[in-house]
């Protein structure tokens, strides 16, 4: 284990240091995703016209399950696995778009997941739109010599596919036949105007993707697009949030039905409960949300894991006397979301000692301090240094700072830091920032400006006795030192007994 982003900014990926070896397991040829381009903005519309004309996700999803009931899957979605009292598993989420940047944490993943029995791949398996023909570089290639199997819950980007991608990679299903068309002049016949319908897979390229992991020990099958997995001691519970965040009655009452027993639990979700200091509990159709079930002492959870956010987070919350562990770690290998505009900390009573963020608060102000340096030419003015960006989010949020500093807090930083969206007070927001998160990840970024390390990535080895429940977090910079050797970002553990 190397030294972490909270002991040097060195550990954190700066000051120059030995390329990673990572490129090596890249296709000869990648093609960069950019999100100016108009045919990659235009596949990926069927979030916003879900959000316009309403959202078909829930009553595909029950046809997909509908589906896979007929094939004889499990009805209660359970994968029953002969995992030993004591082990360990990976999970790592919002994998990316078979770049740089995801194939950065590769080595660093083999590393760290020695030993380990599966991972599980939680939300945005494939950008931009989650066909099946890119599967091959995006998850067959940079995960070849993991020697596991993987399971995975879908996110936003796989359903703007209608999930025919996923689904046909880890459900082995076939793509649904056309669902009924919507009445005239209803917001779902607008909403099919303008919809991306599934392309059809390239069934021969899937069969040359499939071979890249096609060992006997990496095959699984799993029943669904959410699922329970019975490991060891614990039950993992992987759910589907669709395209905007929410899950479907259906999914909900069997959400209810495979939480209840005193087994302990973790919830695996494309939408993450606690995110950037605020509450999203997910709603159910019909009524009630999924943390109820979490927060429920009957159903035995310790932890909810979501990704869908670019980095890492985590709010040890008390819920009745008892701790749940909310996680977000959805830095896989997607575009990094800032976490310099999260304030300091309130939320659900987790204070700021309490709290953990990778990348640090300065060190993706930096980041994006040089991004928007290089894509405004305007290096001068918002090049920010490790120590530079750590002292001012100090000064403005009123929290020390992680790693020391001696860098004087100027007009020009306290400028830079207000326009890239660090709150001008502890527990406020800025009234107005550059993009850093959504709109620049999704309209202002070319590919270009995110392929030189440090890239701020990351992942979650779980470990597992009958006693407790170990959880850490690594980083992933594209740097040779932390391939070798990742550096433990958050450590923390979960009694279980």
């Amino acid at each position: 284990m190397s030294v972490s982003s909270r002991d040097s900014a060195a550990g954190a990926g700066w000051h120059g240091q030995e390329p990673g070896q990572f490129e090596s397991l890249m296709p000869e040829r990648v093609k960069k995703l950019s999100w100016l381009n108009p045919a990659t903005l235009w596949s990926a519309r069927n979030g916003p016209l879900a959000s316009l004309f309403g959202d078909p996700t829930n009553e595909e999803r029950q046809r997909w399950v509908a589906g896979q009931l007929d094939r004889g899957v499990p009805a209660d979605f359970v994968i029953e696995r002969d995992d030993p009292e004591t082990y360990s598993f990976m999970l790592i989420a919002d994998t990316g778009e078979g770049d740089a940047p995801q194939y950065a944490v590769v080595p660093g993943l083999l590393e760290a997941g020695e030993g380990s029995r599966f991972a599980v791949l939680s939300s945005d398996v494939i950008y931009p739109v989650g066909s099946a023909d890119d599967y091959g570089p995006k998850f067959f290639r940079p995960y070849r010599d993991y020697n596991a199997p993987i399971y995975a819950i879908p996110g936003n980007h796989d359903w703007y596919d209608g999930l025919t991608g996923f689904m046909r990679v880890f459900c082995e299903a076939l793509a649904l036949p056309a669902a009924a068309r919507p009445k005239v002049l209803s917001a779902g016949w607008w909403r099919t105007l303008l919809w991306k319908s599934p392309a059809a897979a390239d069934e021969q390229r899937l069969a040359e993707a499939r071979s890249l992991r096609s060992a006997p020990a990496q095959q699984s099958e799993q029943p669904g697009p959410y699922w329970a997995i019975d490991s060891g001691p614990l039950r993992i519970i992987g759910i589907d949030t669709g395209l905007l965040g929410g899950i479907d009655k259906e999914q909900g009452e069997w959400l209810r039905r495979v939480s209840q027993g005193p087994r302990p639990k973790i919830l695996v979700t494309g939408s993450p409960i606690y995110v950037d200091d605020k509450y999203h509990p997910c709603a159910i159709e019909g009524g009630g949300t999924v943390d109820e079930i979490v927060r429920d002492a009957d159903c035995h959870y310790v932890a909810a894991i979501g990704g869908d956010i670019h980095n890492y987070q985590h709010y040890p919350v008390d819920v009745d006397g008892r701790t749940i562990e909310y996680v977000v770690s959805g830095g896989g290998g997607a575009f990094m979301h800032a976490t310099h505009i999260i304030p300091r900390v309130t939320v659900a009573g987790v204070t700021e000692q309490d709290f953990r963020c990778y990348p640090l608060r300065g060190d993706s102000l930096a980041f994006y301090g040089g991004l928007y340096g290089r894509r405004l030419r305007m290096k001068r003015f918002f090049a920010l240094t490790s120590e530079q960006a750590s002292a001012v989010i100090a000064k403005r949020l009123g929290i020390p700072p992680t790693r020391t500093t001696t860098a004087a807090v100027t007009l020009r930083t306290r400028l830079v830091a207000s326009l890239l969206g660090v709150p001008s007070r502890p527990h406020g927001r800025s009234w107005f920032r550059l993009p850093v998160r959504k709109i620049y990840t999704q309209v202002l970024s070319p590919g270009s400006v995110t392929y030189t390390p440090p890239f701020f990535k990351s992942f979650l080895r779980l470990d597992v006795t009958p006693q407790d429940l170990r959880i850490r977090c690594f980083a992933a910079t594209g740097y040779r030192e932390q391939e070798v050797a990742p550096p433990v970002e958050d450590d923390f553990t979960i009694p279980l007994g």
